[in-house]
């Protein structure tokens, strides 16, 4: 048996097992985030982080689903940045992350709350064809880091977000790899956003990319302006600021709540 010290982290819901030190690679990782954010043997989480400090002003992140697989992960980054600040490990509350998706400058705006770049997108397709269920009237395709299919609804707390979901993530028209899928609504000035993320095989209370990419397409089919003010179903707010770039988005940035819940040992 093993003795591994772990962080837990949350943003808005979304939460994760941070790990730091050591050399693992990445078989171990995969291995280590399949076991530990098992729900009931192991600490329980969306997804693993590996972070260690890479530089004066950066910080390496590695993001792992629950089923072991590699991403980017809005979300994670954004707490990861969060502990790197309140753990002392970064001295500056500007700094970068070296992420999967590239290095992406952050910011720690207060407590708790972390504006982060996100990855620029290339292009929305809008209108996105495909054979979906029924009931699927709208998608828009978009990648934000990874792949999103952002799916207007009437109304949101109906909708069955596992059951459509899974029936889309899996979708022929979004590749092998398969999307996340965020359905949404507007509600006045706001967004609302459910998401069933892939890797995680269900809904999560946040997602930033799906985050992100439902701001991004509503915002270029002319629905919201930046900044967007997003809601997540645990009832956290989010704000999104892009910049309209053909037909795809830059200068994208994402700000919302990260923070710390515990620290503890487990053996494996």
């Amino acid at each position: 048996m093993q003795k591994i010290i772990f962080w837990k982290l949350s943003g808005a819901g979304n939460d994760f097992v941070l790990l730091t030190g050591g050399r693992p690679g990445t078989a171990v990782l995969k291995n280590l985030a399949s076991k530990l954010c098992a729900p009931k043997l192991g600490v329980g989480a969306d997804g693993l982080l590996y972070v260690n400090k890479a530089g004066v002003n950066s910080v390496s992140v590695r993001y792992f689903n629950s089923d072991g697989s590699e991403a980017f992960c809005g979300n994670g980054s954004r707490c990861s940045a969060w502990w790197a600040y309140s753990s002392g490990l970064m001295k500056r509350k500007k700094f970068q992350l070296r992420t999967i998706s590239g290095d992406l400058p952050v910011e720690i705006v207060s407590a708790e709350s972390v504006k982060m770049r996100m990855p620029d997108v290339p292009g929305v397709k809008a209108g996105f064809k495909g054979k979906y269920p029924p009931g699927i009237e709208l998608v828009h395709f978009l990648n934000t880091g990874v792949p999103h299919a952002v799916v207007p609804v009437k109304d949101l707390e109906r909708t069955d977000v596992s059951g459509l979901g899974r029936a889309l993530r899996f979708n022929k028209a979004f590749g092998p790899g398969g999307a996340n899928v965020d359905f949404v609504k507007k509600r006045g000035g706001l967004v609302l956003v459910r998401t069933y993320e892939r890797g995680v095989e269900g809904e999560t209370l946040a997602c930033g990319t799906g985050i992100t990419a439902s701001a991004v397409a509503l915002a270029l089919a002319g629905q919201v302006k930046s900044p967007v003010a997003l809601v997540t179903r645990g009832g956290d707010k989010f704000r999104v600021w892009l910049r309209p770039a053909g037909s795809g988005a830059s200068d994208i940035y994402l700000q919302g709540p990260a923070k710390l819940v515990f620290k503890g040992e487990i053996e494996i």
